[in-house]
């Protein structure tokens, strides 16, 4: 019976499995998203989350206890420097997993893994749905409206004012080619 036993041994030895999972956090650092089986991805998850709230600290003891787990400078360093910035304000939920399929040579359960606050398609969304509403209906479209005529106005300038300069810098050439 497995009660109590809240760890995925993932059918290797703890020093095998300590390996794999250090070598995988240190992929989906580097590379912010890595495609691997659907149980590794739920271990990783598990193993790397901790790592990266810890790194939102940047200490000289929170980078030795990372550095522990990681054992890599490198990754270590883009950890603090990009990864830690960037997920400084979000409570935890650093990874995402997507599910991909089923593999073909054993038809093992593939999934995507991968840094959340990295994906631009799914960050560009988030910022468009986070946009206020009035219960006002009129006001939305006046606004739009207002916007878009200003838009028209500095574009047609701005393309009088090329096509004034472009002439004039002409002439100057060719003046000076006749001299």
């Amino acid at each position: 019976m497995r009660h109590g036993k809240k760890v995925n041994h993932l059918g290797r030895t703890a020093s095998h499995r300590k390996a794999m999972m250090s070598n995988l956090a240190c992929s989906l650092i580097t590379h912010k998203r890595i495609v691997t089986t659907l149980a590794k991805a739920k271990a990783l998850r598990v193993y790397v989350e901790p790592l990266i709230t810890k790194s939102k600290t940047d200490s000289t003891h929170s980078r030795r206890t990372v550095f522990s787990y990681l054992q890599n400078k490198e990754v270590l360093a883009e950890l603090f420097r990009d990864v830690a910035p960037k997920v400084a304000d979000r409570p935890g939920g650093y990874t995402r997993i997507i599910r991909t399929g089923n593999r073909l040579g054993d038809n093992a359960e593939m999934c995507l893994i991968e840094l959340v606050d990295f994906n631009e398609i799914y960050t560009k969304d988030a910022k468009k749905t986070t946009t206020r509403r009035s219960r006002r209906g009129g006001s939305k479209k006046a606004a739009s409206d207002v916007v878009e005529a200003p838009e028209a106005e500095v574009t047609d300038t701005v393309v009088e004012e090329t096509n004034e300069e472009a002439p004039s810098a002409d002439a100057e050439e060719e003046t000076s080619e006749e001299k």
